[in-house]
C-alpha cells in the first residue's frame, strides 16, 4: 500500500513583472517549503524587515477585484489568486513565495506563467502524508442574485461555474470540470483576467488597474474585444472566473474534497462560502488521502477528463 505524501517544489523559480492594480514592479522567488507549513508569502519591506503571511482564509483582508492577505503588523500581499490557483491545481502543498513588492506579478493575466515556472523546477515528495479537507454537508452563501455552494462529493474536487453579464460580448457562460493538474494546465490556466474599457477611469480613481494593459488583460470595448490577438478560448471569461475560484478556495490551506458551484460569483462570494464552511466544524473533516495500491494507480500516460463547456454560452437573456 502507498499513501499520498505532501509535496514541495524541487527547486527555486523566479517570476517578475508588475502588479495589475498597484503598477509596481515585483520580483518573486518561489522556494521549497517544509512539510506542514503550507504556502507562505514572505514580504521584504523597504526597511529590511521580512513578514511571513501564511496563505489562509482567516488572513484575508479584502476581496474587491482581488484577494488580499495581511498580518497583524499591517504587512500585506495582494492579487494572490492566480498564483494560488497554480500551486493548488498542480498539487504543491508547501512553498515559500518571497516577493519585494506589495502585489503578486500579473504577468500575462493568467496562471499559465506560474504553471510553467512550477513545472520547470518540478515537485519533490515529502515524508509527511497529505491531508485533505473533506466536505461533509452543503454550505451555501447568497449575495444579490449570485450564490456559491460547497457540497460533498465521493472523491476529487468538482467545479461548476456560471457567469451572466449584461454585455453580449460575454453573456451567460458555464463550465464544469474536475480539478486535476491536466485539466487545469490545458483548459483553465491560460484564461486571462478581463475588464471593460469604459470602467478604466473609475478604477484608476479608486486605486485599481494601474498596471493593467492589453498584455495582461482582456479589454472589452462597446462591441468587441480590443486585444489584437482576440480570445484564447471562446468562453475565456468563465474559465478565468473558475481560475480565480480555484485560487480563492486554496486558502482553505488543504486540498478540498467536494463540489463547488457558483452563479455570478467572484472573490467576495468565494471567500464568503469558504468562510462559512470553515466556521462550521460539522461541515467538514480533515482526512489523510486514501491509500492507493500501486497496481490500481492510473498509468502515467492516462488522460484525465477535460473540462466541458455546457450549452449555457451565449448572449445574456433576462
Amino acid at each position: 500500500m502507498m499513501f499520498a505524501h505532501q509535496t514541495t517544489l524541487a527547486g527555486t523559480a523566479v517570476v517578475d513583472g508588475v502588479g495589475v492594480h498597484s503598477g509596481a514592479p515585483v520580483v518573486m522567488t518561489l522556494e521549497p517549503g517544509d512539510a506542514g507549513t503550507g504556502i507562505v508569502f514572505v514580504r521584504a519591506t523597504v526597511d529590511g524587515d521580512e513578514h511571513e503571511i501564511p496563505a489562509r482564509h482567516d488572513l484575508v483582508k479584502a476581496t474587491e477585484l482581488q484577494t488580499v492577505l495581511g498580518d497583524a503588523d499591517g504587512a500585506s500581499v495582494s492579487t494572490i489568486e492566480h498564483l494560488m490557483a497554480a500551486l493548488r491545481a498542480l498539487g504543491v502543498d508547501n512553498a515559500r513565495v518571497c516577493l519585494d513588492g506589495p502585489e503578486v506579478a500579473i504577468v500575462d493575466g493568467s496562471s499559465r506563467p506560474f504553471v510553467e515556472a512550477i513545472e520547470a523546477v518540478g515537485l519533490r515528495k515529502l515524508s509527511a502524508p497529505r491531508r485533505m479537507l473533506k466536505i461533509l454537508k452543503p454550505v451555501r452563501v447568497e449575495q444579490g442574485r449570485g450564490y456559491a455552494e460547497l457540497a460533498p462529493a465521493p472523491s476529487g474536487f468538482h467545479m461548476d461555474v456560471t457567469i451572466d453579464f449584461a454585455s453580449d460580448l460575454i453573456g451567460r457562460q458555464q463550465i464544469r470540470f474536475e480539478l486535476t493538474p491536466q485539466v487545469f494546465r490545458e483548459e483553465i490556466a491560460a484564461a486571462r483576467t478581463f475588464g471593460f474599457l469604459k470602467d478604466v477611469e473609475r478604477l484608476w480613481a479608486a486605486g485599481f488597474a494601474r498596471g493593467s494593459s492589453m498584455e495582461n488583460t482582456v479589454v472589452l470595448g462597446d462591441d468587441r474585444v480590443l486585444n489584437p490577438e482576440g480570445l484564447r478560448f471562446v468562453d475565456e471569461f468563465v474559465r478565468h472566473k473558475a481560475l480565480d475560484a480555484v485560487g480563492d478556495l486554496a486558502l482553505s490551506g488543504l486540498p478540498l474534497v467536494g463540489r463547488f458551484t457558483s452563479f455570478c460569483g467572484g472573490h467576495k462570494l468565494n471567500g464568503a462560502v469558504l468562510g462559512a464552511l470553515l466556521a462550521d466544524p460539522s461541515a467538514y473533516a480533515i482526512v489523510e488521502e486514501a491509500p492507493v495500491r500501486r497496481e490500481q494507480r492510473e498509468p502515467r500516460h492516462a488522460a484525465a477528463p477535460l473540462a466541458s463547456a455546457v450549452p449555457a454560452f451565449g448572449p445574456r437573456v433576462d
